[in-house]
């Protein structure tokens, strides 16, 4: 991975891959190019410094979604414009939390920092839910990353033939918990809602063994992953 190095000049030769030339000279090849520009929560222009926050800034929050450093606690802040998880489906979880916070139930955020659920919609999908190694690592957990080829599966081939792809499982060894996920492949976002349920409910690999997937479905998949961890 290189980061932090402007792109100078891109190039494709005929209908082959697509060649970057960087600042510094060095050049790397792809089939193509990926150009994302990020996002920052539109929070200028409608009044944050009035309550004694930066505008143009994410508007910090405490567990339940109440900006935090706003005498009288009165402000609420849910999807985007606090920079924990801009997805959609995250500022709906938010809204969720809030209003019961606001109505004065025992609420708390408990997503939005180890299981965000997160789809990329190219061509083959990229779907993730929960930590990565690196931040599973960085958080103190001891774990074993696991793989599988997505298209290894009997059932992969209601998707067509030969399809590609990953299927990962990062493992917290110490509690045997899913801890993250991530699977590549066509059509794969629905896949990913089972893992979204095995981190959220603390479901040990041992039971997850027992977790019977229809087949042919790529959900086998998952019993590969066990296999791998040792089960």
């Amino acid at each position: 991975m290189v980061t932090g190095v402007h792109m100078t000049a891109a190039r494709r030769e005929g209908g082959g891959p697509v060649t970057a030339t960087v600042a510094d000279g060095r050049a790397f090849t792809g089939d193509e190019i990926l150009v994302a520009v990020g996002r920052r929560p539109a929070t200028a222009g409608i009044g944050l410094e009035c309550a004694g926050l930066e505008p143009g800034r994410p508007v910090p929050v405490d567990g339940q979604l109440r900006a935090a450093g706003v005498d009288g606690g009165w402000l609420y802040a849910i999807g985007d414009c606090n920079g924990l998880a801009p997805l959609t489906h995250m500022g709906k979880y938010h809204g969720r939390i809030a209003a019961a916070a606001i109505l004065g139930q025992e609420v708390a955020d408990a997503a939005s920092h180890a299981m965000v659920p997160r789809v990329t919609f190219t061509d083959p999908q990229v779907c993730a839910v929960g930590r990565t190694k690196a931040d599973a690592r960085a958080a103190g957990l001891h774990v074993t990353v696991v793989t599988t080829p997505t298209g290894g599966v009997p059932g992969a081939y209601t998707q067509g033939n030969g399809i590609r792809g990953t299927s990962q499982l990062v493992i917290d060894d110490d509690r045997r918990t899913v801890a993250g996920a991530t699977f590549t492949g066509p059509g794969l976002q629905e896949l990913l809602h089972s893992a979204t349920v095995a981190i959220c409910g603390g479901v040990t690999v041992d039971r997850l063994w027992h977790a019977v997937p229809s087949f042919p479905t790529i959900s086998e998949v998952w019993l590969h992953l066990l296999e791998a961890y040792g089960l």
